[in-house]
């Protein structure tokens, strides 16, 4: 994968992230995942971003390089992987929301559970990590330089597959067209309207 992609706003790389590959290659085994869905997060322009107040300890390393993995644990149960963005020093990161297991089936499905079906062993962000391994210690790997956690260009994903809508689950900015997914993909999560979420305004 080309920095020169990722250096970009997260609005713009999100889209461009579809059909990009995850891999993870541990002890246990290789696993890797092509994106299927992801979520643009525009740190201080964004009041959704874990950036939005500043940059903190926890949030250091959305403010770059690029070609990071930001990752976080969401409510206290599971682990969420973001892939930094944009220009060094101002915060911005894509959340990988679901992917399809390419390799190491067998692998994704011990860690998710025997009885979890193909589509679903990494729909969902948390999913996506258990599947693939991803927890705390690997918060700020540099996916571009080829050691065990990488991300690397896949097959190029038609236009005309993908769609946009509203981010899922959140509830500030929540209407914000940020989300991007492929079209009729069984493995891409469901969109959840937050119970807190209110009209906002922006892009």
């Amino acid at each position: 994968m080309n920095v020169a992609l990722l250096a970009c706003p997260a609005e713009e790389v999100a889209p461009k992230l579809l059909g990009a590959i995850l891999t993870h290659e541990t002890p246990e085994g290789t696993v890797s995942i092509s994106i299927t869905e992801t979520e643009a997060y525009s740190g201080t322009a964004d009041p959704a971003s874990h950036a939005y107040r500043g940059r903190t300890p926890r949030n250091a390393v959305m403010f770059g390089p690029a070609g990071h993995l930001y990752v976080y644990r969401s409510h206290g149960l599971h682990w969420c992987a973001n892939i930094v963005t944009g220009t060094d020093g101002i915060a911005s990161a894509v959340l990988i929301r679901a992917g399809r297991v390419i390799e190491g089936e067998d692998l994704a499905r011990k860690r998710r559970g025997a009885k979890v079906e193909s589509p679903r062993l990494a729909r969902g962000p948390g999913n996506f990590c258990q599947a693939l391994g991803i927890t705390a210690e690997h918060n700020g790997t540099d996916l571009l330089t080829g050691a065990s956690l990488t991300l690397s260009e896949g097959e190029p994903v038609p236009a005309a597959l993908i769609r946009v809508g509203p981010r899922v689950g959140v509830s500030k900015a929540h209407d914000w067209q940020h989300r991007f997914y492929l079209a009729g993909d069984p493995t891409v999560s469901a969109y959840r309207l937050s119970p807190r979420a209110k009209p906002s305004a922006g892009a």
